[in-house]
């Protein structure tokens, strides 16, 4: 026997807790309530189910074998079981039923007889039926006689999660909340959880206003996921799909939008040199996880009358996550060298190769030594804003 998995008394701790207990059968009251998706069991005196049961209890899952009374107080011969159950299936969809028994079994879907193996018989007998449940709430009902010998019952119910098969999208993720925080510029999304059997997860997407293409930001099967937008100012929206199992994907949550900070220049902008080396210092800025630090390839100084030119160079590898100070450049007899930028919140990402460059207005200067320095706040699309 399956002895209650979840039971009654049982019956007020499950309806209050909504979680499974023990393994232990414990008699409950006529009142039993079981909470979905665990089977109500009733067990019987007779194989038809007539009178009031003589134990009531619940059971996480029809998988029974006895050889001899299933219960204190009820005969080991005619005697019968019944389960039910009732609960949310979601969208719905394809599903197998699947039953057998020793001695007899039946399924019943909504009241509906689905599966019919009702006789006395000296082996098991099983059998399996495809059915197409619909969306929302149904009951399964399973009755078990046993007239005389060994006593057997087993039930599944499962969906189909071949794509050939099933072409039920699950339903759309209900109360999604969308809340954005200007000082950490991030966007926290969450929503209900599905009730799809074969749901696989959910995949937040993330689009720019006056724009009609999404992009997928993740997939997860949590509910709840937290973005963080490019800084630019813009008004970005969010939806959220449910997929399952065979890949078909649910419309999305009604578009909810979000205006994301500007990215500001970085400031409190200073350094100091060595003879090969400077190192850069700003403060963080909000919304900022990366910076690049750059400098001038060459500048002359505009003389009273006279031209002023320079030249940047951006080094697209010179950006790590969540610095306030890097070494922007170094000289080491005429050749290049790989700088080494500090992070005050982590590893550093990247060790770019720059070159030495002179030229003045916020020189960095030493023996031998002049750079002029840029540095730009990152967000995570890439965008970014200068100081010099």
């Amino acid at each position: 026997m399956n002895p209650a998995r979840g039971t009654a008394a049982v019956a007020v701790v499950l309806a209050t807790a909504g979680t499974l207990l023990g393994s232990t059968a414990v008699t409950a009251s006529a009142a039993t309530t079981c909470a979905s998706p665990v089977f109500k069991r009733e067990l019987f005196a007779n194989t038809t189910f007539k009178g009031t049961p003589k134990k009531t209890d619940c059971d996480s899952a029809i998988s029974e074998s006895w050889s001899g009374a299933p219960a204190s107080g009820l005969p080991k011969d005619n005697f019968g079981v019944r389960w039910t159950v009732t609960r949310d299936f979601g969208s719905g969809g394809p599903f197998a039923l699947a039953a057998s028994g020793l001695d007899g079994i039946r399924v019943y879907l909504d009241g509906t007889r689905r599966i019919d193996l009702w006789k006395n018989t000296t082996k098991t007998v099983a059998k399996t039926v495809n059915v197409t449940v619909p969306k929302g709430r149904h009951t399964l009902r399973v009755d078990y006689a046993n007239w005389t010998g060994a006593a057997k019952a087993k039930f599944t119910y499962t969906p189909s999660t071949s794509a050939a098969v099933d072409k039920v999208k699950p339903l759309t993720p209900l109360d999604p909340l969308v809340s954005y925080d200007s000082g950490s510029n991030t966007t926290k999304l969450s929503w209900t959880k599905n009730q799809e059997l074969d749901l696989a997860g959910y995949r937040v997407y993330r689009r720019l206003r006056g724009s009609t293409g999404w992009t997928r930001l993740t997939t997860t099967t949590a509910t709840s996921y937290t973005d963080t937008p490019p800084a630019t100012g813009a008004v970005y929206y969010y939806e959220v799909r449910a997929y399952d199992k065979a890949g078909n994907e649910s419309a999305g949550t009604a578009d909810q939008s979000v205006t994301s900070i500007t990215l500001a220049a970085p400031t409190g902008l200073g350094w100091s040199v060595t003879d090969t080396t400077a190192t850069v210092t700003w403060r963080a800025v909000p919304g900022a996880p990366s910076f690049r630090v750059e400098r001038c390839t060459a500048y002359s100084p505009r003389r009273p009358g006279g031209p002023q030119s320079h030249g940047m160079i951006a080094l697209s590898g010179n950006v790590v996550v969540g610095p306030t100070a890097g070494r922007a450049g170094s000289q080491a007899g005429g050749g290049l060298v790989r700088p080494v930028l500090t992070d005050r919140h982590g590893p550093v990402k990247q060790e770019p190769t720059v070159v030495p460059r002179s030229g003045t207005d916020r020189n960095l200067q030493s023996s031998g030594w002049r750079g002029r320095q840029w540095v730009d706040a990152i967000d995570n699309a890439g965008n970014s804003t200068t100081t010099g």
